[in-house]
């Protein structure tokens, strides 16, 4: 279906415009608020902003929310300013820099020359103040300063403040964050608000700081923006409220008639319940939250996020009178383009969010300097390279004969973009499909998600051309016989093997020979890890999830020290739902026949265990770069490439950018 084709009969609902306040949204489909860190200088508004949030404006979406916008916050004289993992408590607001406003300006035209809406969202978020002085994110320990009214008069202004020069540069809505440990939300909650004054208390009363930011909103700029809040639909915490209260506060709210929208998702930045679900959550698992607020406010649009990837979800959620807009942003970044591709009806090209959280994690614990900081998307190379593609993307000028081994991110990644840019590529995987790893994770609970990938891959390749040999092994000369121009070897990793006495037994097995279901273990069953990302939970799930007995030693403080907050809760409540025991701070010394010997990491002491049927090693793995070398030695006047895992083993993003990088190049 080309692309000046009328609507997929599929999507109806979807893409019908729905006017909310002033503004009319050309579809349902919304970008919502995440901090991705797209400018090269966080909170500003740059060609790189621009670049990363109009792409998917061109692509369909008609609601662009870009990234959360921080406000001042009245700190005491003297007191420097705080940082916080994706905050901070600051004195001068970016919104009052000089060129500020021109360039969301800038932004705004760009954007509404596509058709799209922009709505900016305003945000007190930091964990230096707050209602009380109780911990306002349970996964750190800052105990916030409580505010007095003085100080809550300051902070009211400065909503106002932000709106005004956000109505000056031109926006089409203003979004207030009420969610994910705000500071209105700190008044909201009845476990962050301990107050007895005028601020705290019932429920009504709790509402009072966000009512009148609201009216004081409405009073500075009247009608000219649509103006909305952002909720968290129930706190996942000990005396936080559920969601008949939140339905309570919200009519409170809606009595100040300020109301153009309501934005809800479920969930916190840490436990079980994450407002960023990944793939361990159902798909739009807590839309009850919308559906419940769609009738409560009848006459206000309801916007519903939580775990959207799915055109044919939302249209769904529409159909079932869950809300009038649906977030997909994840889906946005996996795909820019997966609206328009959705409108006609090119479902198979859509590369679907594989909700491994690496997006939110890479902007909220990126210890990186600034200047280097940029979004990342494990399945999307482009993300955060949006203006080096738009440089350097071009059609072939000449005609090459590609060859890849391996089928992997890398591998599939790398012949993907050298046939879209016009060169003949031939890919050869010696396994029976491509995926490569992706296929062991695809293996786990919760991750079978990561297959999307490869069917992307899959669909992307047979539409380029690509001659795939699948379950075909090659050495050096069979590849030179091919007559290349260039080879590109991304034939992955192995599992590391420790050299440690015993570990050459039978009982003795890899984590990877598990899930693929090459290796058979007992009853009783120890996974010993020198990994600190999901390989090491996912496979103790695996086994649990089967029946087994499994205990963890981990070589350190504790496992998943790489996880992000956002999907850590989920793995551990899986891994606490199958009573997996978890020992820490042991470094495997042997393996006898019926007993595990342990070292300390700490001090050298010895511990022993006994009674286990088999051992399932998870130590990371180490580069198969063989073929490479050989090629090397063989004189091949090909250009050889290095690429993926083969090359040093990361995670699934690196995989995938090494490969779009090497397909450019050819």
């Amino acid at each position: 279906m080309s692309a000046d084709s009328t609507t997929s009969t599929r999507f109806q609902r979807l893409f019908a415009p729905l006017r909310v306040g002033p503004m009319l949204v050309p579809n349902r489909i919304c970008e919502t608020t995440n901090t991705i860190r797209a400018a090269r200088m966080p909170g500003f508004v740059d060609d790189a902003f621009i670049a990363h949030h109009l792409a998917k404006a061109k692509g369909g979406t008609g609601w662009i929310g870009s990234e959360t916008f921080l406000l001042n916050s009245p700190l005491p004289a003297e007191a420097a300013d705080e940082f916080f993992p994706g905050t901070g408590a600051i004195r001068i607001p970016l919104f009052k820099m000089p060129g500020f406003v021109e360039s969301v300006a800038k932004f705004c035209e760009a954007v509404r020359a596509t058709g799209s809406v922009v709505v900016c969202q305003l945000t007190q978020l930091n964990f230096t103040m707050a209602a009380s002085s109780v911990p306002i994110v349970e996964a750190y320990d800052w105990i916030p300063h409580e505010l007095d009214a003085s100080e809550i008069g300051q902070l009211i202004r400065t909503y106002a403040d932000a709106a005004e020069e956000f109505a000056k540069a031109g926006v089409d809505g203003i979004e207030i964050h009420c969610a994910h440990e705000t500071l209105p939300q700190t008044f909201l909650s009845p476990a962050m608000n301990t107050r007895h004054d005028e601020w705290g208390g019932d429920a009504r009363a709790r509402t009072k700081f966000l009512r009148e930011v609201l009216v004081g909103i409405k009073q500075r700029i009247g009608d000219a923006m649509a103006l909305g809040i952002r909720l968290n639909g129930q706190e996942d915490r000990e005396g936080g409220y559920d969601l008949l209260e939140l339905r309570e506060m919200v009519s409170h709210v809606a009595e100040t008639r300020t109301l153009d929208f309501v934005n809800v998702d479920v969930g916190h930045s840490w436990g079980k319940t994450s407002y960023v679900q990944s793939s361990y959550h159902g798909h739009a698992v807590y839309r009850e939250a919308g559906m419940a607020l769609k009738v409560d406010l009848e006459d206000i649009p309801i916007l519903f996020s939580g775990r959207v990837n799915d055109p044919g979800v939302a249209e769904q959620l529409l159909e079932e009178g869950c809300c009038d807009l649906v977030g997909m942003t994840r889906a946005g970044i996996a795909d820019p383009e997966f609206a328009n591709k959705a409108r006609e009806g090119r479902l198979s090209e859509i590369r679907r969010c594989i909700g491994c959280n690496r997006c939110i994690a890479q902007s909220i614990q990126d210890d990186a300097p600034d200047m280097f900081k940029k979004p990342t998307c494990s399945v999307n190379p482009e993300v955060g390279n949006e203006l080096f593609y738009a440089m350097r993307y071009e059609r072939a000028q000449q005609k090459k004969r590609f060859v890849v081994v391996g089928g992997g991110a890398a591998g599939c990644e790398a012949a993907r973009i050298a046939a879209r840019r016009g060169h003949a590529v031939t890919l050869i995987e010696r396994g029976p499909k491509l995926g490569g790893q992706l296929n062991l994770a695809s293996r786990a609970p919760g991750r079978d998600s990561f297959e999307d990938f490869v069917i992307f891959q899959e669909n992307q390749l047979a539409l380029h051309g690509v001659d795939v040999r699948l379950g075909t092994e090659v050495d050096a000369q069979e590849i030179l016989a091919l007559e290349p121009d260039a080879v590109a070897c991304a034939t992955g990793s192995v599992p590391r093997v420790p050299a440690t006495p015993g570990v050459d037994a039978a009982h003795v097995v890899q984590g990877w020979d598990v899930l693929a279901g090459r290796a058979q273990v007992g009853e009783r069953v120890a996974v010993v890890s020198q990994e600190d990302y999901f390989e090491t939970p996912n496979v103790a799930d695996y086994l649990a999830e089967r029946g087994k007995r499994v205990e963890i030693f981990h070589k350190w403080m504790g496992i998943g020290a790489q996880i992000d907050r956002y999907s850590i809760g989920a793995v551990m409540s899986r891994l606490t739902e199958h009573s997996v025991l978890i020992h820490t701070g042991l470094r495997l010394a042997s393996v006898g026949s019926g007993t595990l010997e342990f070292r300390s990491a700490f001090g050298g002491r010895t511990r022993s265990f006994e009674g286990f049927d088999s051992v399932v090693l998870v130590y990371g793995s180490v580069p198969d770069a063989r073929l490479y070398y050989e090629l090397k030695e063989a004189g091949s006047t090909a250009r050889l490439f290095l690429v993926g895992s083969a090359w040093v083993p990361r995670s699934l993003a690196e995989a995938t950018q090494h490969g779009a990088r090497v397909g450019m190049e050819i």
